[in-house]
């Protein structure tokens, strides 16, 4: 892991997403860059004929550069702890959507994790608009540590892993290794509704050894569930069952029409869990 990405809206839940990305990033020493997405530029269109562009890039400007030296306190800050001084830290301010931005800032500087805060989204909101870390992990082009509220430190001992243990899942099977190399967890690997048909005669298990033997995971189980219509309430219930200090699941990122008719269970996890969730995108490979 070479670079995390840490989207800061100065608000306290971002600010503990920046500490679990110094957590990370002294595990792997990776670059930490800091992003504040300037949501006002979008909106900055002059309405009245009386308005002149120079007047909001005046503005603009000026919003950018108060966001930079926001930016250079809280990195300062941080790195004045001592388990961060000696942290790599970049600070970028980028005009636009946050989901947009994060996805560009990801690929033109070649980001392997995305951490952020997340408050969820309930009801109404969550059917209509959902949170932004909803959007970020639906159009990242790497991985998405998701961070409730409350958390602020980072030190997993125990993860769980929902998978549907068919092929495609070794990426994710392999990732996690790397993750298990830094901080030395157990993982719990979680199989719903027998998605692969495997029989009920210990296949499941072995399939799940197959695969963790293949990416080089070194510690797991395997708990099997009952059928269930509601996978992320099964995946909660289990996390909260074995202790998990994070869950990892992978996403097919489905968008548009699909994404509406079909959902996405590893979001709908995301935006009611009170742990970090890792969303990993299917096929995603590491820089």
């Amino acid at each position: 892991m070479k670079k995390i990405l840490v989207p800061i809206d100065y608000s306290p839940n971002s600010i503990n997403a920046l500490h679990v990305a110094a957590a990370i990033a002294r595990k792997s020493g990776a670059v930490i860059e800091m992003l504040h997405v300037n949501l006002a530029a979008i909106y900055a269109t002059p309405f009245s004929e009386f308005a002149t562009v120079s007047k909001f890039e005046d503005e603009d400007e000026q919003y950018d550069e108060t966001a930079m030296l926001e930016l250079e306190k809280i990195k300062m800050e941080l790195l004045a702890e001592p388990a961060y001084s000696n942290l790599d830290i970049k600070i970028r301010v980028q005009e636009g959507f946050l989901h947009s931005s994060v996805r560009d800032v990801a690929l033109e500087d070649k980001v392997d994790l995305v951490v952020m805060g997340t408050r969820g989204a309930s009801g109404m909101s969550e059917f209509l608009i959902g949170s932004n870390t909803e959007k970020v992990i639906r159009t990242a082009p790497c991985p998405v540590l998701a961070i409730p509220q409350h958390i602020n430190e980072f030190a997993p001992k125990t993860v769980l892993l929902p998978s549907t243990l068919k092929n495609d899942q070794l990426g994710v099977f392999h990732y996690l290794a790397k993750w298990e190399d830094m901080f030395h967890f157990l993982v719990k690997v979680l199989y719903l509704n027998n998605p692969s048909g495997l029989p009920t005669d210990g296949s499941a298990e072995s399939q799940k050894n197959r695969l963790a033997e293949a990416a080089g995971l070194k510690k797991t189980d395997v708990i099997h569930t009952s059928t269930t219509f509601f996978e992320d309430s099964a995946i909660l219930g289990a996390a909260d069952q074995c202790n998990a200090d994070m869950i990892v699941m992978a996403t097919h990122q489905r968008q548009g029409l699909s994404h509406l008719l079909f959902g996405s269970v590893t979001e709908d996890t995301v935006n009611h869990s009170h742990i970090p969730v890792l969303a990993v995108p299917i096929g995603w490979q590491e820089n």
